[in-house]
């Protein structure tokens, strides 16, 4: 008997403390119905990630909207709200974004950019970007025989920056006295940057250059290597761009292999 006592005293016991654990479970009860706790979880999880630090805080305002958005969610549920084929045809929108966001995001973890493969590009990257500056300035005016004059007087002991001041037709430059600032010279009209280029520190082209701007008159004050950031100030950049670049590619290839009488927009 002793033992049959003891086994329905345990069996008692599991018996109440069944809904304390299930309470457990839950973050409050809504007008009869159970709010889980997996929700609140869930909310915590996407904050932290996101950058928040977790603090009773935090918590707390999640727990908030936890119970708020039952409380809502009910009311548009009494209203039939849920029935409506716009709200199914949202839901299916919505399941859908749901997923993909879960395909992409399993796709980035497994193909993590790695940080051999983000120097590789950030190689790639110095190599087309870097290379030489050039400080020069400059004097544009509209005929050749005036460019040429310019020159004489150049060379005849006239300061450059007085003659670009008034006499040059580029406004922006003409008011610092031809300065340019430093440039590489691919960013100027294939005349102008080849000339420039073909200078030494200090010399002056010795005829006037002709773009399809009016002819210039070109003197190189300096050069510089260009600046580029370190690769560990980068580095996480590079990553995103590449773990993008590497997510565009997958989405593309899906996009190719997939059956449709619909032209997808594929990208080659």
């Amino acid at each position: 008997m002793n033992a049959h006592v003891s086994i329905a005293r345990a069996v008692a016991a599991i018996s109440l403390a069944l809904p304390l654990l299930a309470a457990a479970q839950n973050v409050a009860i809504v007008n009869g119905k159970a709010v889980p706790k997996a929700r609140l979880d869930f909310l915590v999880k996407q904050a932290t990630q996101n950058g928040q630090p977790a603090t009773p805080a935090l918590e707390q305002q999640a727990r908030d909207q936890v119970v708020m958005r039952e409380v809502f969610a009910q009311e548009a549920e009494r209203r039939g709200m849920g029935a409506s084929a716009d709200f199914r045809l949202k839901m299916e929108l919505a399941r859908q974004s749901i997923l993909i966001g879960e395909l992409f995001e399993a796709h980035n973890r497994r193909n993590p950019v790695t940080d051999d493969a983000a120097r590789a590009e950030y190689d790639k990257i110095k190599q087309r970007e870097g290379g030489t500056e050039y400080r020069a300035r400059h004097i544009l005016v509209e005929k050749e025989d005036e460019a040429k004059g310019l020159i004489a007087q150049l060379k005849g002991g006239a300061k450059f920056e007085d003659l670009a001041k008034k006499h040059s037709k580029d406004p922006g430059s003409g008011e610092r006295g031809g300065d340019l600032d430093f440039a590489k010279a691919d960013s100027y009209v294939p005349e102008f940057g080849q000339a420039m280029a073909r200078l030494k520190k200090g010399e002056l082209t010795e005829t006037p250059v002709k773009s399809q701007f009016g002819w210039h008159i070109i003197r190189l004050d300096d050069t510089r290597e260009a600046p580029f950031p370190p690769f560990d100030e980068v580095k996480d950049q590079v990553k995103r761009a590449l773990g993008q670049q590497l997510l565009q590619e997958y989405q593309q290839s899906l996009l190719k292999a997939a059956k449709t009488d619909y032209k997808l927009p594929i990208q080659n």
